[in-house]
This record gives C-alpha cells, sequence and structure tokens, in this order.
C-alpha cells in the first residue's frame, strides 16, 4: 500500500471480511467495512462526492460554509473534508444522536446546532428545515442537503459498487443495506442492474420507519414511530430515493439492531454502530431462509466507538428495556451499578480525597460509598468534598473518612417504593443493604427508569 497525501485519499477501497462465527444458514455472510474509512462511516464517500460536485459547479467557492442537517456520520464526512479544503462546516443534528459523533464533529472543527428529535419533517424545528433556513440566511453557504443531491448515489453507483463487485470476484446473489438518505441503496441498485443483474437488493429499516412498507406497498401510511436506531429509516421517501430495484425488505426492531450489533463485536471482532445491527439483523434473517448456498454481502456502516455510551452500555441497554437482569421482586431491581456485581462506583475510608475526586469526574457521580471489605461505612458527596478542602487544597491528600458522612439511614432490600420516597424526599440518596451487606445506591433517576419501564 502506497502512502496517501491527505485524509482524504483514505476515503473508499474499503475491506471485506467474511463472517464465521454467525448463523447463517446454507449462505455465505460478508461484511464491507466501510467503519474503515477515516471518520469511521460509509458516508465519507458521499460526503467527498458532494463537495467536489458542488465545487465543480461553482455553487461552493473558496472561503464558502459546507452546511448540512444530518444524525451525524454525514457531518464528520462533510467536516473532515471541508477542513482539508478549508471550507467552514454548519452541522444541523436531532438532539437524539450520541454524544460521541457531537464530540467528534466538534473536535474537527465543525460548528454543532442541535435540534428536536421530536418532530416531522417539513417542521420548521426539524433538522432538514433548520440546515436549510441556516444555508439562506448566511452569504456564501452551500446547503448540501444529501437527501436529494445527486452526487449522493453517485458516490456509491461510482465507488462502492465496482469495489464490491471486485472483492466479490464478480459473483454476489444479494446485497443487504439500510436507507438513510437512500443514496447508497439508490447508488447500488442502478450499479447492480447493470453489471450484475441477478443480484437481489435487500432493505434493512427499523420498525418505526415506514419505508420497508413503501417498498412493499408503494405507500406511506401513517407517521411511522420513534426508533432508537440511528442514521436509517424515516417517515418519508427521500427525493433522491429509487427503491424501485428493492427485492425484499426487513423490519428490524431496534432490540434487534442492537443485540446484533453485540452479537458481532462479541461473535467476529468487529465493533459496528446500530444502523450495523439492523442490517446484520436482517442480513442473518435473509439467510436462514435460504434452502440453498447464496453469497451475501452486508455493510459495517459506521464504527461502534460512536455507540459506546448506548448499545455497549449494558446499563443503558438495560435502562431501555434492550437487556434483562436478575430479577429480585425487591429493591435490588432498582439498583442501576449493584455492589454485588462489582458495578458500584465505590472509595474506601482511607483513600485519598483526591481519589474520590477523580473517580467522581470519571464516572460523572456526585456522591460515593464508602466501602470497608463488603461493609458500607459512609457516604461522601461533592459537597462534603468541597467543605473539606475548600481554602485548604492540600487536604486533597487526606484519607476520605475524615469528609465522609458516617450518620447514614439504610434501607433493606425488602422495603418497599413508598420508603424510598420518604428517602428521597429527606433530598437523600437510598441506601441499599441486605442485612449488614451493602447492595448498592438507589437514585430518583433510577426509580424514573424503573416508573417508565412499568408503562412501556
Amino acid at each position: 500500500m502506497r502512502v496517501q497525501d491527505n485524509a482524504i485519499e483514505l476515503i473508499g477501497n474499503t475491506p471485506m471480511v467474511r463472517t464465521r462465527h454467525l448463523d447463517t444458514g446454507a449462505c455465505e455472510l460478508y461484511l464491507k467495512l466501510e467503519s474503515q474509512n477515516p471518520t469511521g462511516s460509509i458516508k465519507d464517500r458521499i460526503g467527498l462526492s458532494m463537495i467536489e460536485a458542488a465545487e465543480a459547479d461553482g455553487s461552493l467557492a473558496a472561503g464558502g460554509t459546507v452546511v448540512e442537517g444530518t444524525a451525524g456520520n454525514t457531518g464528520l464526512a462533510l467536516a473532515l473534508v471541508a477542513r482539508q479544503k478549508g471550507y467552514r462546516c454548519v452541522v444541523v443534528m436531532p438532539d437524539k444522536m450520541s454524544r460521541e459523533k457531537v464530540y467528534h464533529l466538534r473536535a474537527m472543527g465543525a460548528e454543532v446546532i442541535l435540534t428536536r428529535s421530536d418532530v416531522p419533517g417539513g417542521h420548521p424545528e426539524h433538522y432538514q428545515a433548520k440546515a436549510a433556513q441556516f444555508a439562506a440566511d448566511t452569504p456564501g453557504a452551500y446547503h448540501i442537503n444529501q437527501f436529494a443531491n445527486p452526487a449522493n448515489p453517485m458516490a456509491h453507483e461510482r465507488g462502492t459498487g465496482p469495489e464490491i463487485l471486485a472483492q466479490m470476484d464478480g459473483s454476489i446473489d444479494a446485497l443487504v443495506c439500510g436507507v438513510g438518505s437512500a443514496g447508497t441503496m439508490t447508488g447500488l441498485s442502478r450499479f447492480f442492474a447493470r453489471e450484475s443483474p441477478g443480484t437481489e437488493m435487500i432493505l434493512a429499516d427499523p420498525a418505526g420507519s415506514l419505508l420497508a412498507e413503501y417498498t412493499r406497498t408503494g405507500r406511506i401510511d401513517g407517521k411511522g414511530g420513534s426508533y432508537v436506531v440511528e442514521g436509517i429509516g424515516g417517515s418519508e421517501v427521500p427525493p433522491v430515493a429509487d427503491l424501485s430495484l428493492v427485492a425484499h425488505a426487513y423490519t428490524i426492531s431496534d432490540r434487534e439492531s442492537l443485540l446484533a450489533a453485540r452479537q458481532l463485536l462479541y461473535r467476529e471482532g468487529i465493533l459496528g454502530g446500530s444502523s450495523t445491527g439492523t442490517c446484520l439483523a436482517a442480513a442473518l434473517q435473509y439467510c436462514q431462509a435460504q434452502t440453498e448456498n447464496r453469497r451475501v454481502v452486508s455493510f459495517v456502516c459506521d464504527t461502534g466507538n460512536k455507540y459506546l455510551s448506548k448499545q455497549f452500555n449494558d446499563q443503558w441497554m438495560h435502562d431501555q428495556g434492550f437487556l434483562e437482569r436478575e430479577q429480585h421482586g425487591d429493591l435490588r431491581d432498582l439498583i442501576a451499578h449493584p455492589h454485588t456485581k462489582h458495578e458500584a462506583i465505590v472509595v474506601g475510608p482511607d483513600e485519598p480525597l483526591a481519589n474520590a475526586y477523580g473517580r467522581m469526574k470519571l464516572y460523572d457521580v456526585s456522591q460515593l460509598p464508602v466501602i470497608d471489605g463488603d461493609r458500607l461505612v459512609g457516604i461522601l458527596d461533592e459537597s462534603d468534598m468541597l467543605m473539606t478542602v475548600y481554602g485548604h487544597e492540600g487536604r486533597f491528600a487526606r484519607p476520605v473518612r475524615e469528609a465522609m458522612i458516617t450518620g447514614l439511614q439504610t434501607l433493606q432490600v425488602d422495603a418497599s417504593v413508598d420508603d424510598l420516597v420518604t428517602v428521597f424526599a429527606n433530598d437523600h440518596v437510598a441506601i441499599i443493604n441486605r442485612g449488614d451487606h451493602f447492595e448498592g445506591l438507589i437514585t430518583r433517576m433510577d426509580l424514573l427508569h424503573h416508573l417508565r419501564r412499568k408503562v412501556e
């Protein structure tokens, strides 16, 4: 491999890998690792294609501003290319997107505007509408509008499709992908219809999206629903979309998607995002329905590094109802980080306060149980620590026992939820014991999660 001149030249020519430890039935399943693009997603391809097309037709000039409404990955791609080419980049995102994407965008110099994710297309607060308005109000700005930009599918018709066919030695029976802006499906459909007409195009769609139903019936009925999978699905057919060549469409629940992505990492060692899980779940359903060997390709659309706080976080998965924990029928079921499973963030009484401060900051918690062996001997919260060290910063070296609270009100695991509310009314965190053994803490948010799950 030759040395590349810049990060833009790293876009495309991504690896293909065959899965070996997933149940693919009679089929062979291959994954194209679009996560190996510079910003970690397939969208790098269209980011480059759309900016170069705008440069070519004069829509984007030196010193201009690139503006886009995006679920995140297209924004990252545009931020990369814009930064390398010297353009300002402004990204408008729905507020449900992962924090990792926002951090990544800002670190690359993009300006991020967060807007509501609970409004339909056409609403003035919808991320696409806000992006269009920002571009209209900004001199020298160009609204990329990936959903209607012909350079979007062209990137896949001219780049991704030929790569896949070459990597598969010209033999591919089915290709599975999702639809967000529809560039991938549209561009690949056109390419394979021309170069490999026997290849079936398979749509993987999140439950709550209306695109799978549209491919089956040709109609959009209803407004669709919400889902946590990012980057694909929708309640409208994008203007750039051509879904006429889709042979089969699978509707995949959030739970199926996220668990499939976790299985991909566990079984194959490949870290993919939430839309990767949707594509993988659909590909596995397709493969398992076949009675003869077929060569199937799907995508690792983006890297799972962007979702570590979500689908790869057991607590988040549990709070969302996607993972089940052992149930005890008592207050232990409300403890987010059980001490018995070594999940609680704790500190020892003889550790320096500096250690406690570091742990609070790292794990974003405001209080720490102080544990001696398996017994709770105190609670240290941020107020106690502040009052101890304020004006005497050298006290960060003093032991935790000098600042912790020892007069503790505890509840046994068989106490009632009403007992919890009483503790919260006194502005305390609930300390849960089983006998003399510390089980964990329950916060107001833990109780809210519990109540929310009961009505879902």
